[in-house]
């Protein structure tokens, strides 16, 4: 079963309806998945601050505000799930591309990560973040050929991901294979940031 609702993560009124459609049409929340995101390229000293502030506002507030709403519901349940999306982007900056607003997102989700683990932890609230490489994604595809071969060579498996090579960690985390599991920034990258 699934239902579909529209909204932007950047704004609490919808993600608190997203939250309470969904407690009303199943009763709970077992697993809350954060994969909204944006990017630009800008060097920081051109960049306009509604740019910065669009970045920061999807990548990290939205994760906070679905974080904030869903964990309210589990922390009454006593159980459940939270896997964030980062990025290598929240330990390496990326070349050559020029991002400061993604990779400053991207960490902040990390340390987000961290901090309702440990706030969250007494209620049996796992809070956990991956951390995912150059994947195969139609954003990527809209990159010029020389950044895709330059971002491959230098992953230690020397290519591009295929996103279905990160249902294996969704899984995990998501299920009690993962129950000593909290407060985790799990790279999946290829090697990439091994340097």
């Amino acid at each position: 079963k699934a239902i579909s609702i529209e909204g932007d993560v950047t704004k609490e009124e919808d993600v608190k309806k997203a939250v309470e459609m969904s407690m009303a049409k199943f009763g709970k929340i077992d697993i809350l998945v954060c994969n909204a995101g944006i990017v630009s390229w800008i060097p920081a000293e051109e960049m306009e601050f509604e740019k910065w502030k669009k970045v920061i506002d999807t990548n990290l507030n939205g994760v906070f505000l679905f974080n904030k709403w869903v964990g309210k519901e589990m922390i009454k349940q006593k159980r459940g799930s939270i896997i964030n999306v980062s990025s290598i982007s929240a330990f390496v900056v990326n070349y050559p591309q020029k991002q400061c607003h993604y990779n400053t997102s991207k960490a902040g989700v990390v340390q987000l990560t961290r901090c309702l683990a440990f706030e969250w932890a007494p209620y049996n609230v796992r809070v956990n973040t991956v951390c995912p490489g150059y994947m195969n994604t139609p954003l990527l595809k809209l990159a010029d050929k020389k950044y895709l071969d330059q971002w491959a060579s230098i992953a230690a498996q020397k290519r591009i991901a295929d996103p279905s090579e990160l249902k294996g960690i969704f899984v995990f985390l998501a299920s009690q294979a993962s129950s000593y599991f909290t407060g985790s920034a799990i790279v999946v990258d290829g090697g990439y940031s091994l340097w």
